[in-house]
């Protein structure tokens, strides 16, 4: 009877025979979609393509700041974004104000139907050719996002891993649990930004973009860092967005 093989010698003999096509290829690392937020992009190093990131929080807590900066980003790249609106809560000209090219931007209302949402979630990602879809429950409340089956998570996981898709889910508190690579929290500090000791000098090509006003009490056109001026961010990740990070949690602030 022939000896088998041993796995060095099989291995050895594939490599003879075929060269370095069969050898396994070095992981290369996944990429990411830009918030435009230094802030947060320092922190989370970018949003994962190919996976699912969870943006959760209270009303006022940054996260419609987070996702129209993100957007503009996107579409500014000339990258196909979609929105499904499970509450009709999405504001165009608020998208348009933060930089977004609305032309760029598929926006699906489902009239509070939560199961109308998950169906065109669904179909969004199974169509593919997607740069950025985002989920938003925003207003669905907590009690019954939570009570979303696991294995539409496990689903969205699976449909979007290995494509050049950023999938975002937006809600009240955390309901993607460990299908999501990447999760923000959001809590607010502050209700409002305002400044009341800017230089009189300062004008829109200063660090602000641009500033009005008498006896040194200016209004300031808000730029996203500004609106989440105050705003904590607790990160945690599941899944490594490059081979050499582990799974890992973070808190930071973003400062005045």
């Amino acid at each position: 009877m022939r000896a088998a093989f041993s796995k060095a010698q099989f291995e050895s003999e594939l490599t003879s025979r075929f060269g370095t096509v069969i050898k396994p290829r070095e992981k290369i690392p996944s990429a990411v979609i830009s918030t435009g937020i230094t802030e947060v992009d320092a922190l989370s190093g970018g949003l994962p393509r190919g996976a699912i990131t969870e943006i959760y929080g209270p009303a006022s807590s940054g996260r419609t700041t987070l996702i129209l900066s993100t957007l503009a980003m996107a579409t500014n790249r000339e990258e196909v974004c979609a929105v499904v609106d499970t509450n009709d809560s999405f504001h165009p000209a608020s998208a348009a104000s933060a930089g977004a090219c609305l032309d760029r931007v598929l926006w699906m209302r489902c009239g509070s139907r939560l199961e109308h949402a998950f169906k065109a979630t669904d179909l969004l990602l199974q169509g593919g050719g997607f740069g950025l879809v985002v989920l938003d429950l925003g207003e669905v409340p907590s009690q019954d996002s939570k009570r979303i089956i696991s294995s539409w998570w496990y689903r969205f996981r699976r449909v979007v891993e290995n494509t050049a898709t950023t999938f975002v889910v937006i809600a009240q508190d955390s309901c993607v649990r460990s299908c999501a690579s990447l999760t923000l929290k959001m809590i607010s500090s502050t209700d409002a930004w305002s400044t009341t000791s800017l230089r009189s000098g300062l004008g829109a090509t200063d660090k602000f973009p641009a500033a009005v006003g008498t006896n040194n009490h200016f209004h300031i056109t808000p730029s996203h860092s500004h609106l989440l001026t105050g705003t904590q961010l607790q990160l945690e990740r599941q899944k490594p967005t490059f081979a050499t990070e582990r799974v890992s949690t973070f808190v930071c602030k973003i400062a005045q």
